[in-house]
């Protein structure tokens, strides 16, 4: 064989390690927190993918020699690889949708939840915006996304190329996701649900005793006021819970003993 030649089949096989791996880190990206927004660019998003590509694929080159050298049939590649992909970029996104929801919650509760409504792409209250950018703020700076490449790496002992994982296990491992994600989200916003509901049955007293008062002139500032402190002093525990439960799926995030 020529060194032409040589070269030609050496450029052939990486083109396939990184189309394998690019099928799966694709919709991954397109589904990532910060990376997958509305707001970023298509550009933008498939630069991000090619990057991840290239960093990931080196090291998965030892693990994809037999793919590489005898490819699956090429649709099934594209469905299989793209199927695990989306359902991993899903998995991350819950928790956004964790954080979105935790503010939504919060903001009803204090009568904030008309501020600043249609503010960014997605309509979210004023404290959704702010936890939202703060928790992806936090996460990029605690290096989710080079977490997130360590994590992709390990999907492919999980869910080898070319294989779909079972049906029944993707609903079970789907409904966790979901109900761990209200339930993050009604953990992260129950202070402001409690205060609520004992301020607004405190206030259904006052008005009980003294029917002459006008309490809506009097409720609703304090507990817009007392919402705006609220997320002031526990904004930075919120997304420390957060973050805790998000590192913890990256590290496991099928539920791998």
């Amino acid at each position: 064989m020529t060194a032409a030649a040589e070269l030609l089949a050496l450029s052939e096989d990486l083109l396939w390690l990184h189309f394998i791996v690019f099928l799966r880190t694709g919709p991954v990206m397109a589904l990532f927190p910060g990376f997958g927004e509305s707001s970023v660019p298509v550009r933008i998003k498939l630069m991000l993918a090619i990057m991840f590509t290239v960093v990931i694929a080196p090291v998965l080159a030892p693990q994809l020699a037999d793919v590489v050298a005898n490819p699956p049939a090429t649709g099934w590649l594209v469905l299989s690889e793209t199927a695990v992909g989306v359902l991993i970029g899903i998995g991350i996104r819950l928790f956004l949708l964790a954080l979105q929801t935790a503010g939504a919650i919060a903001a009803q509760a204090t009568s904030l939840s008309q501020i600043l409504g249609a503010a960014g792409v997605t309509p979210l209250p004023a404290m959704g915006h702010l936890l939202v950018v703060g928790g992806l703020a936090l996460a990029m700076m605690l290096g989710l996304h080079v977490r997130v490449a360590g994590m992709m790496v390990l999907t492919y002992g999980l869910f080898p190329v070319a294989m779909l994982p079972e049906a029944s296990n993707v609903a079970d491992w789907g409904i966790r996701q979901v109900s761990a994600a209200f339930a993050l989200a009604f953990t992260l916003a129950a202070p402001f649900v409690i205060v609520s509901v004992i301020y607004n049955v405190a206030l259904g007293v006052i008005n009980r005793a003294m029917p002459q008062m006008m309490v809506v002139f009097v409720g609703a500032p304090v507990i817009t006021g007392m919402g705006l402190v609220m997320l002031f002093l526990l904004a930075p525990t919120m997304l420390e819970l957060w973050i805790k439960a998000l590192e913890a799926f990256v590290v496991n995030p099928f539920g791998e003993r």
